[in-house]
């Protein structure tokens, strides 16, 4: 496996592809089309008399059926893997499940649930023992697929096989699972790390090639639930905070670290771009759904990949989404059983309380998983914070815009009589004192500025009780992006203006050809000091190629992926008979 990436490196780890780049100029031509289709939009808080776009607010129902049960799946470990790394003969797994059942869907590209395990690194008989907890499983049964990767940030992730558990019928006196073996199925894992293995077992007679991963299943009892239409997840509440330098240093974001104090010192500020992923604690209320809004007729492709243009994009945008929330040795994992103060702290944390005058891009996917990044006006943080690229391109979400935190005069005030930091300067903080760890006194304030899937306004109060009840302690404001525009914008205003006095420099703006070296880094730290753009025009070429590699390598990768796909495809038919 590649060694921890460092600033010298690809950012993410992962190869780079010309049709990222036809991406980023796709985002940035759109942008202004979807500003003009925004107010025509009903439920947004233009003239709902208008006929707008197809997409947005989806009324689609969820069928009404009796609540189904609360399951835990336990992943314990697993055995006799393949050794995907031929320079340490082991790998670096981890398992992704998804779960099926019976239940009708609102749509039929509503995706599945899925849960991720944390990676072991350098294993092949990795212990994970980790616990999902999914909510509404009708008792007709359900399918977990099991699929089995090598971590390689550096290149993609191989597959190490599959595995699945079938369970027609139960009823609340079912036994359950425990810790039961299933066989690794082999036809979908990588051929190269199986051949390793191969070679490994014929000088080592202890070295099978069959493998194994242990599993159980318990029933904790009825879901309480009016309705059983649709699975969620319970718990527990993974958060994660991927991290890239280069992508900082490209974007000119910084991370402020304290001292034993608690003061932040600018000079202990590092280049670092980082998105972060929190799993809510379920039901997303089912009022919030969404769909992309179809404000022309190439955008209907790019989700759904049906013509050569929208498959360019969609998978231009899954690898821009791979990369920026690309798991490899500096991710930082971490979890909750269930909502708590220390989650709404670990929140906190991951914006920097009321640091820095950030504003944040956030989307809520169907079943809770919350994803956000810094956003701003500047060309490279921009790029990084479009919603379709934190959705990973999906068609339905749950609800999009943008948030920022700040910090309290008083913990028990009313919100709209006292003085707030950012603006006003206030003791008992930042810049100078000591970061407060009471969640009472910051307050979130988030909107629905979405240019890709203009959530409906009317539902920004059930987007503040489901936050609500998971981050205790929180003050939390909702905006209506067009409705409370002129409010919205001026305190984006303000937010922008503590960045500006804090510093918040780019360094650089797009252009094309050619790559990044340690000279170019050495241009961009002399920029920095000089607060000025590099004046080499040859260096920002350089960094637009941080995205791009040969035309002749798009139809190849093309074509791989099809045939992946193809593979996966057939794999699932197969399971299915």
């Amino acid at each position: 496996m590649a060694a921890a990436e460092d600033e010298s490196t690809d950012p993410v780890g992962k190869p780079t592809h010309r049709t990222d780049a036809y991406a980023t100029k796709f985002v940035d031509k759109t942008t202004a089309l979807q500003e003009k289709a925004k107010d025509k939009t009903p439920g947004t808080g233009g003239d709902a008399k208008k006929k707008g776009p197809a997409g947005g607010y989806d009324k689609t129902p969820v069928v009404k059926v009796a609540p189904g049960y609360t399951i835990k799946f336990t992943f314990h470990r697993a055995t006799n893997l393949p050794m995907a790394d031929i320079n340490t003969f082991s790998s670096d797994p981890y398992l992704v499940a998804s779960l099926k059942t019976s239940l009708p869907l609102r749509h039929k590209e509503d995706p599945c649930i899925n849960f991720r395990t944390r990676t072991i690194r350098r294993n092949v008989k990795p212990e994970w023992n980790a616990e999902w907890i999914v909510a509404n499983v009708p008792s007709s049964g359900f399918q977990l697929k099991c699929r089995l990767y090598d971590e390689d940030p550096s290149n993609h992730d191989d597959r190490l096989g599959n595995v699945n558990v079938h369970v027609d019928r139960f009823s609340e006196n079912w036994e359950g699972i425990r810790n039961q073996s299933y066989s690794i199925k082999k036809r979908m894992g990588s051929k190269r790390a199986y051949l390793i293995r191969g070679c490994v077992s014929m000088f080592n007679r202890s070295v099978s090639m069959s493998g194994d991963v242990f599993i159980s299943v318990e029933i904790l009892g009825r879901t309480e639930a009016e309705s059983g239409g649709r699975m969620y997840t319970v718990g527990p509440c993974v958060w994660s905070e991927h991290l890239s330098p280069m992508i900082g240093r490209l974007a000119g974001t910084k991370d402020p670290t304290e001292d034993a104090s608690g003061n932040s010192e600018k000079k202990s500020e590092s280049y670092n771009f980082q998105a972060n992923q929190m799993q809510l604690a379920g039901p997303v209320p089912e009022q919030l759904y969404h769909r992309y809004v179809e404000f022309r007729p190439f955008v209907a492709g790019m989700f759904t990949s049906h013509s050569l243009k929208g498959r360019i994009l969609n998978h231009a945008l899954h690898h821009q989404h791979a990369r920026i929330y690309n798991y490899d040795r500096s991710t930082i994992y971490g979890s909750f059983p269930s909502p708590s103060k220390d989650m709404t702290l670990k929140f906190l944390e991951l914006v920097h309380y009321d640091h820095g005058g950030r504003v944040f891009t956030y989307v809520l996917s169907l079943d809770g998983q919350w994803r956000f990044t810094e956003t701003g006006k500047e060309f490279g943080i921009d790029l990084l914070s479009k919603h379709t690229m934190h959705s990973d391109v999906s068609i339905y979400i749950a609800f999009s815009g943008e948030f920022f935190v700040r910090r309290l005069k008083n913990s028990h005030n009313d919100l709209e009589e006292q003085g707030t930091h950012p603006p006003s300067k206030l003791d008992g903080g930042p810049p100078k004192g000591k970061t407060s760890q009471d969640p009472a006194y910051y307050q979130l304030v988030i909107d629905n500025d979405s240019g890709t899937y203009r959530p409906n306004a009317e539902l920004l109060p059930q987007l503040k009780e489901f936050l609500h009840s998971n981050l205790p302690g929180l003050k939390i404001t909702t905006l209506d992006c067009n409705g409370d525009k002129e409010k919205m914008d001026k305190m984006k205003e303000e937010q922008r203006s503590r960045k500006k006095k804090d510093g918040k420099h780019v360094a650089v703006v797009q252009g094309d050809g050619g790559s990044i070296s340690s000279s170019d880094e050495e241009d961009l730290d002399n920029a920095e000091a000089q607060n000025d753009e590099p004046k080499s025009r040859g260096l920002v070429e350089k960094v637009g190629h941080t995205i791009a590699v040969p035309e002749e390598k798009v139809t190849e990768w093309a074509q791989g992926d099809k045939a992946r796909e193809q593979r996966e495809t057939e794999d699932d038919m197969a399971t299915a008979r």
